[in-house]
């Protein structure tokens, strides 16, 4: 690679992380919205949206990835289980094991806030070709998997 390609792709990958620092500032401030729209603690709404996105856990595990207490998260998932965010449920696969099992995104009100955002982003992805959403899905998996790195070296 010659020194003119070394510096437009140093410029292009500038350009790229700024825009992700960008972007992941304004989910940040979206989701604080949401939040306050939906009245709940902060750590709660991101204790649930973990548990929709990776799946039914253990407390200690919901624990583990947000980096609460297990006393924190006990009373954390008491408030979800009262509002109906969050269930808890014997795990199939250890009955000894109790999980915890999101439940908020059939709720009206969880649809009603994402619905504008959902749409949104939907009508600007079918802007890009098939092969174009798959380097992007790809990259933005990759991504995630480097801040959950970055996440767990904190």
């Amino acid at each position: 690679m010659s020194n003119n390609q070394i510096s437009k792709n140093t410029n292009a990958i500038n350009q790229l992380t700024s825009l992700l620092r960008g972007y992941g500032s304004r989910s940040i401030l979206h989701q604080q919205a949401i939040i306050q729209s939906l009245g709940i603690p902060t750590n709660d709404y991101i204790s649930i949206d973990l548990l929709n996105e990776s799946g039914p856990m253990t407390a200690g595990e919901l624990a583990e990835k947000t980096g609460l207490s297990t006393g924190t998260i006990t009373a954390l998932i008491d408030r979800l289980e009262k509002i109906g965010y969050a269930q808890r449920e014997k795990d199939p696969n250890d009955r000894r094991r109790v999980i915890i099992v999101p439940t908020y995104e059939d709720k009206e009100e969880i649809k009603k806030a994402y619905q504008p955002l959902d749409s949104a982003m939907r009508n600007l992805a079918h802007e890009y070709s098939e092969k174009e959403l798959q380097l992007m899905n790809e990259f933005l998996s990759k991504a995630i998997s480097v801040l959950d790195s970055q996440l767990q070296q904190k």
